[in-house]
């Protein structure tokens, strides 16, 4: 059976399978659509924000980004991993004993401000659809290729699959279909990235394979990839590229991006207790610890695999996952010279122009695997997209229907008409999502560190001075807000739509990065406005402390 329709087989089983959930376990009230009823198990919770957090950008994205940029990729890793421990230690245990829906109820009730949930709303839809351009893109991505039609196509039939599950199931049923993508995800990731261990390395076990010799012995198998690059006129695997300070900065800004990032928060709202949301954080880090380990070793295996496969060969007798991801338009060759061979180096001569978000997507049909293996990839691809959007689409649709219009400006309006609203509020979310799945601002990752960013610069000094700052006061925090959100989002624009030139980023740090500035700058305008202004009310204080100690519950 050929790769095409076995990847329609391995999709559509996946695409009914999560129909099925999303029907068994479909939103019945108001607390089911928002927070899943508040009874899901924390290790059900734990996978489920798992699938919900790594997405197309961790999937498919950050093992191009980990083989094209080699020693600096880890700062992705890093940037994500750490996040989950801030979760942990400084936002979601607390956030589950204050007891709300949604990021922007926290921030209006704790800062006894409709202005401020307001502002958090904004926000929250700002950081939604910069992600949820990324997780489109990468269904396009996918559907491109393996079910061969164009990426826009694709990024539309993603989205109306999101779209029925999602308005369908609410919470409740992006809950355990989530569960279920992430096993299919983590399988689909697992199988390919094994397979090229033992191809190249002897060693089953991916991320020591990484460390091992190749497979005849020979030679370490990180120098025989040095060795490449060194040959290609690149930089070794292994050696540093960036700026330290420009490193550091897109670690920290995943980092506490990820901290406040309102489509993982929400999701330590549908547990029982306080007790297991914190739980939840340790189950969701070990169940992305089993892909993040993998991914510096996948990324390496890809890329040798690609260096070796399509340098210096003549472009008539390229293979045929080259000449059917050239239809994509997602590799491109330009015969510089004429002379009919592929040279695929660094610098000028350079004639081959390749899509970081393909790399891992190829690397099963580059390295000759079983037919099943590349389908297999390809709905654990679509998975990962699938459920990121979904959660995505229920933060922008609660964030309009319940902080906007019940808590503002239609307070009388009943639970099912509420309930209306926040599908409405989906269906409008996915067509702005489809336009920026056609229209991204970069590459799959590259899209999505800019999310964090935003989050980083406007939520997190908000929601954790929230927590841990009883005398900080309404003003503080809606200039902080604002000075993070209009700082990270100028910045965002001015230098990735606007041209900006990299040698004007500030300190050296790019746009990936403007999260640790950002959120300084917040810090600070927070921290001196609020000297300016009274205190909050004796209750919001009494609230404040009560909420810092969630064992007591």
């Amino acid at each position: 059976m050929d790769v095409q329709t076995l990847t329609l087989i391995f999709v559509t089983a996946s695409f009914l399978l999560y129909m099925a959930i999303a029907y068994w376990s479909k939103a019945r009230s108001i607390r089911d659509f928002y927070v899943a009823g508040g009874g899901v198990s924390p290790f059900a919770n734990g996978m489920a924000t798992a699938a919900d957090w790594m997405s197309a950008a961790t999937f498919i994205s950050l093992p191009g980004i980990v083989s094209f940029m080699g020693y600096d990729g880890a700062a992705y890793l890093l940037g994500g991993s750490g996040g989950f421990v801030l979760l942990a230690m400084l936002i979601a245990p607390y956030l589950r004993k204050f007891g709300k829906y949604t990021i922007p109820a926290f921030i209006g009730d704790r800062y006894y401000s409709n202005t401020a949930r307001t502002i958090a709303v904004i926000c929250a839809i700002f950081i939604s659809f910069t992600y949820l351009a990324g997780q489109m893109r990468g269904v396009g991505v996918v559907f491109s290729r393996f079910l061969e039609m164009s990426i826009d196509t694709g990024v539309y039939v993603g989205a109306g699959i999101v779209f029925l599950y999602a308005v369908w199931g609410g919470m409740k049923g992006i809950t355990y279909t989530q569960v279920a993508q992430y096993c299919v995800l983590i399988f689909a990731f697992l199988v390919p990235t094994i397979f090229l261990s033992i191809l190249l390395t002897n060693n089953p076990i991916p991320f020591l394979g990484l460390g091992d010799t190749v497979a005849d012995g020979s030679m370490h198998f990180i120098d025989r990839l040095n060795g490449l690059e060194k040959e290609l006129g690149f930089r070794e695997f292994t050696a540093q590229r960036g700026a330290t300070l420009n490193l550091v900065a897109m670690a920290l800004t995943l980092m506490i991006g990820t901290a406040g990032m309102p489509h993982v928060i929400i999701r330590f709202f549908t547990v029982p207790k306080v007790s297991d949301a914190r739980k939840s954080v340790g189950y969701a880090l070990l169940f992305i610890t089993v892909l993040f380990l993998c991914i510096p070793a996948v990324g390496a295996f890809a890329r040798t695999y690609f260096l070796e496969a399509i340098n210096n060969q003549p472009y008539a007798n390229v293979p045929q996952w080259f000449n059917m991801w050239e239809g994509t338009g997602l590799i491109t060759f330009n015969d510089l010279n004429g002379d009919g061979v592929i040279q695929y180096q660094a610098g000028e001569n350079n004639e081959l122009a390749i899509d970081r978000d393909i790399l891992f997507l190829a690397s099963p049909e580059i390295a000759k695997l079983p037919a099943w293996v590349i389908a297999l990839v390809a709905a654990g691809g679509l998975a990962a997209a699938l459920s990121t959007a979904a959660g995505l689409l229920l933060v922008i649709s609660t964030a309009i229907s319940h902080d906007l219009l019940k808590k503002q400006f239609v307070p009388h309006i009943s639970d099912k008409q509420e309930l209306l609203a926040a599908r409405i509020c989906s269906a409008l979310a996915v067509g702005v999502g489809i336009y920026f799945g056609i229209h991204p601002p970069g590459f799959v990752m590259e899209t999505i560190a800019l999310a964090f960013g935003i989050a980083a610069s406007a939520l997190f000094p908000a929601i954790f001075m929230g927590i841990f700052s009883k005398k900080m006061n309404k003003e503080g925090a809606i200039a902080g807000m604002l000075a993070g959100l209009i700082f990270s989002v100028s910045y965002i624009v001015y230098f990735r739509f606007m041209g900006g030139d990299p040698d004007d980023y500030l300190f050296g740090i790019s746009a990936q990065g403007v999260g640790l500035p950002g959120m300084i700058l917040s810090f600070v305008v927070t921290l001196v406005v609020s000297r300016f202004y009274e205190a909050p009310p004796a209750g919001i204080q009494e609230m404040v402390e009560d909420m810092r100690y969630p064992e007591n519950i």
